[in-house]
């Protein structure tokens, strides 16, 4: 009877590392997004670019005369993650918009869980394939917003302005999760579904990577932007405080706490984030 269990149990564990092989990839397929901006009428593209044997996907809307919005998604996610903002005729008018598989998500090398370093590498090069000599807006949510940072450290003549949403910049206010190096780099990783892995395994890389960009902050000299809510249980609205310290001696530092709001601000309180971007094209060509 025992041995009996132990092989049920051997083929359910087996059955789940099947089935989360083949789900949980939190994307949206080029063919059925297409579909929906014909319907709606918006001219879009979805990119690939190469960078040697690396393959990057990302979307745009807008004319490529007009002033770059560009979007890093957070952890899992994907590029339709900031659809409804390709999407808005407002924003379209005064834009170009960009958003981006992050690498190891949606169709950017899927699977793959990158250091905030090669990451922030990765992307950089498609900012400077995209660069068309407009202004150039940096937008990150939740782990975006340290990647971002990480590139406009790297390449701050780059970016006219950064706005982090929700970002989760701060090392020293990161949850301690000691769970999560169970399931990096050993066959535990497997339990964990889809982009979750992912999500995990760079999650665990990048609560030490953060630290390296400590001591970085003074290149930020563009104008900058944080917009948080006030009850975020996932990254803690200390962020900001964190932000704003090591920006000090940045005099063009914008804050919006949103009352009550929780993670999920970019889609929540689409108006506040809108109403932010479209001031962006007035205040700065």
């Amino acid at each position: 009877m025992k041995f009996k269990k132990r092989w049920i149990l051997i083929l359910l564990l087996f059955g789940w590392v099947i089935f989360s092989e083949s789900c949980f990839h939190m994307r949206i397929s080029d063919r059925k997004a297409k579909k929906e901006f014909i319907e709606n009428n918006i001219p879009a593209e979805f990119c690939s670019f190469n960078v040697g044997d690396f393959f990057l996907h990302y979307v745009k809307t807008g004319s490529d005369q007009l002033p770059t919005l560009f979007f890093i998604h957070g952890s899992p996610g994907s590029w339709d993650a900031f659809k409804s903002y390709l999407m808005d005729k407002d924003l379209r008018q005064h834009f170009r918009i960009i958003t981006i598989d992050r690498p190891g998500f949606g169709y950017s090398n899927f699977g793959k869980a990158y250091h905030l370093d090669s990451d922030a590498q990765l992307i950089y090069k498609v900012i400077q394939h995209e660069a068309n000599g407009k202004a150039m807006h940096l937008i990150g949510h939740s782990l975006g917003g340290p990647i971002l940072v990480k590139i406009a450290q790297d390449h701050p003549e780059s970016f006219t302005t950064l706005t982090i949403l929700a970002g989760s910049i701060s090392p020293y206010d990161e949850p301690i999760e000691k769970w999560r190096k169970i399931f990096v780099g050993n066959p535990l990783q497997y339990l964990v579904p889809g982009a979750l892995r992912t999500s995990n395994t760079e999650i665990y890389y990048f609560k030490k990577d953060l630290y390296m960009m400590d001591s970085s902050y003074h290149r930020l000299t563009m104008p900058i932007t944080f917009i948080h809510g006030d009850k975020d249980p996932l990254v803690t609205v200390k962020n900001v405080d964190y932000g704003r310290k090591r920006l000090a001696d940045n005099k063009d530092i914008q804050v919006i706490i949103i009352p009550g709001a929780n993670h999920f601000i970019p889609w929540q309180h689409f108006d506040i984030i809108k109403k932010h971007l479209l001031a962006l094209d007035s205040l700065y060509k």
